[in-house]
């Protein structure tokens, strides 16, 4: 039961060692919702690995770098995405693991490359954003790198405000724990 629980309803590749857990808010009846309203959506292979819930080590910190995941990026959804990214639309990732592959497979111009990979980017409170402008995600353990990407995308003064305002309300947080869209 914990097995399919922990199983996005789009997943369609197998490789991951963990569900890329913002994406459990989605179910089959909202992702229709989502496209009726005229928002467009494209999947990207993601393969999660455990160091997303590994603690920051000092290595971490001095080298910039974190543990590796791999992606994949289909050409037909990088041009769908750069031509969106070039006409003004926002880009909205679901989830860190997102964040990390589409702002590794974007070049300096701010293009979007078709590719696979591994990802070991460690974003952080300065680094400046190439391709993504929104995020859905959860709520994050604290002193995590996952903490930190959404401090550096969202601002850390303002997550905080967030996170003080939803402990107050008893969200959940963590991997099954509430999510939040950040604008």
């Amino acid at each position: 039961e914990l097995r399919e629980k922990y199983q996005t309803v789009f997943a369609s590749v197998r490789g991951s060692v963990a569900a890329p857990t913002a994406s459990l808010h989605f179910t089959k009846h909202l992702m229709k919702k989502i496209q009726k309203s005229g928002i467009k959506i494209k999947f990207i292979t993601l393969h999660v690995n455990l160091g997303t819930f590994a603690p920051l080590t000092e290595e971490n910190l001095k080298s910039g770098r974190l543990h590796e995941e791999y992606y994949e990026i289909n050409k037909k959804d990088a041009e769908f995405l750069n031509h969106a990214k070039k006409s003004g639309r926002k880009i909205i990732a679901v989830g860190t693991t997102t964040v990390r592959a589409l702002e590794s497979a974007t070049d300096n111009s701010g293009k979007l490359k078709h590719i696979f990979g591994k990802t070991d980017i460690f974003i952080r409170e300065g680094y400046k954003f190439r391709f993504t402008d929104n995020l859905i995600t959860n709520f994050h353990v604290p002193k995590s790198s996952l903490l930190m990407l959404v401090s550096a995308l969202f601002g850390r003064k303002k997550l905080f405000i967030v996170y003080k305002n939803a402990i107050q309300r008893r969200f959940k947080l963590f991997s099954f724990g509430d999510g939040m869209l950040i604008l």
